[in-house]
């Protein structure tokens, strides 16, 4: 994977497979080369949607971001504008000195930007749409400030409810000592239409490298890769 400084510049993506018959690319210059990641994520997400509302969960498979994972997460909704991080890559636990899994992703960002967060979970996921972000955080002890580029895109699970969001989180910069809280500087929403209908989807194992298990009496550490609908 490489290490967070080798990551934090980001990288050209140049990548295909194959899947349900077609090749699914991508490969997408966007988002300048201090946050490399966050254009093929979302080109990636755009090449599963393919034209529907959104892609379900079980559809991400690690082939097609194998060189955004760290910066890339899923997100979980367990209630109105409240979603907690069930995947995520290694730079968002270098950004916060800490294991993020099963945490509010509300955690990542200070008091004073969460009832933004929560607005913005809501439009991802009801109107849907996807969103873009643009962080900062505050200088603090061993901490220089940092810039932060995230995007967000809607889910399915495997009841056709979005329920799930799917992006990446690539600061630019030094990781100086943790946590990393951000603030919010720019928002950017794009709504989302269908222009085809959904179709049935094959189901992929976790695309994330298991790291500490989120300690939860509802979803065994085991269930989290063998039942991608349930992650």
């Amino acid at each position: 994977m490489g290490t967070p400084a080798q990551h934090s510049g980001g990288c050209a993506m140049n990548m295909e497979y194959f899947k349900g018959g077609k090749i699914v690319s991508i490969r997408k210059a966007g988002g300048g080369a201090a946050y490399g990641a966050i254009g093929p994520v979302e080109a990636y997400w755009e090449g599963l949607r393919d034209g529907r509302l959104m892609p379900a969960r079980a559809e991400v498979d690690p082939r097609g971001i194998a060189d955004a994972l760290e910066q890339a997460f899923i997100l979980e909704k367990i209630a109105p504008g409240l979603a907690r991080v069930r995947l995520a890559g290694a730079h968002l636990n270098d950004l916060m000195a800490m294991e993020v899994r099963g945490m509010p992703v509300s955690a990542l960002f200070e008091p004073g930007a969460r009832r933004e967060v929560q607005r913005i979970l809501h439009e991802v996921m009801d109107t849907p749409a996807v969103v873009r972000l643009s962080l900062a955080s505050q200088r603090g002890f061993g901490r220089a400030p940092l810039m932060a580029r995230m995007i967000l895109m809607p889910l399915r699970d495997g009841h056709d409810a979005p329920t799930r969001i799917f992006g990446a989180l690539q600061a630019s910069g030094r990781i100086g000592r943790g946590p990393n809280r951000f603030t919010i500087r720019d928002v950017e929403t794009r709504p989302i239409k269908a222009a085809r209908a959904y179709r049935p989807v094959r189901h992929f194992a976790s695309p994330f490298p298991a790291t500490t298990p989120i300690p939860s009496a509802k979803a065994p550490p085991l269930r989290l890769v063998h039942d991608a609908d349930r992650v």
